[in-house]
């Protein structure tokens, strides 16, 4: 994920560069130029203002479709199955939690809040620098438990419908087998993988979901480094949201798509 922040840092540097030598040349080089034009001036531009009047508007379109309504993000594991794939590309809303200043992330215009069920991209805290995508479970207030593999809201026992054997494909086929549950999450039915075979020792517990903050869970309940497993904090502070993950537009493997291409998945709504 350092090649997002990467590109961020370069589109911003580039865009306002781009921006001031055009703004310089209005204020202070044109008049320059006109003053000192000559009869053998062939008119041309210098090389740098030439390709910044080219690329601005066009850094200036990317920057702000990128930092303010929506952002391309690729699926790198299983974590989100059976609702999201290896290979899914998606887009993320990026206006739905606030307006946030690009590099910073900083929130300057509030919008809405998170809702119960939310599929987000964030920033995990123990590593900035990456993005990671996660299921919202638990807003600020509640008490969330996590014992079995039953899912617990602030004392109520999460209920589920078991729905089959789940059957993957591709780079998820080592899924098959999970048991494929509807899980009736309050103010979002959704689905979730599960082995009910066994009952991991490991991310079991009982937390409060301090203000400000959100408990989150992977839908691969046994294959998803989520909140019940960070170490240094189990909440996702909102300041790290990065926004709300909505349609899928690419389903793709490998550059190019050399792997595989599944047509089927595009433009499917993200639940």
């Amino acid at each position: 994920m350092q090649l997002f922040k990467f590109f961020e840092i370069a589109l911003v540097v580039l865009t306002l560069g781009s921006g001031l030598v055009l703004l310089f040349d209005r204020l202070y080089w044109r008049k320059r130029r006109l003053a000192s034009a000559g009869l053998l001036d062939d008119g041309s531009e210098p090389v740098l203002l030439d390709w910044s009047r080219s690329f601005f508007p066009v850094l200036a379109v990317v920057l702000v479709v990128r930092s303010f309504i929506a952002e391309p993000y690729r699926i790198p594991s299983s974590s989100m199955m059976p609702n999201l794939l290896i290979g899914d590309f998606i887009l993320v809303n990026k206006f739905s939690y606030g307006l946030r200043l690009p590099i910073t992330n900083a929130k300057f215009i509030p919008t809405w809040e998170p809702e119960r069920g939310d599929v987000v991209v964030f920033k995990p805290p123990h590593d900035p620098d990456q993005n990671w995508i996660k299921r919202i479970v638990g807003l600020p207030g509640d008490r969330v438990g996590f014992h079995g593999n039953t899912l617990y809201l602030n004392g109520e026992p999460v209920t589920y419908q078991l729905k089959g054997s789940y059957v993957g494909q591709g780079p998820g086929a080592d899924m098959t087998g999970k048991s494929l549950l509807v899980e009736n999450l309050p103010g979002r039915e959704h689905t979730v993988l599960e082995d009910q075979r066994f009952v991991h020792p490991f991310g079991q517990g009982d937390w409060v979901v301090p203000e400000g903050q959100y408990f989150v869970m992977g839908d691969n309940r046994d294959h998803s480094e989520d909140s019940r497993f960070w170490t240094q904090t189990s909440f996702l502070p909102d300041q790290l949201l990065r926004g709300k993950a909505f349609v899928i537009w690419l389903n793709c493997q490998d550059w190019f798509c050399k792997g595989s291409f599944d047509a089927s998945r595009i433009g499917t709504r993200i639940q």
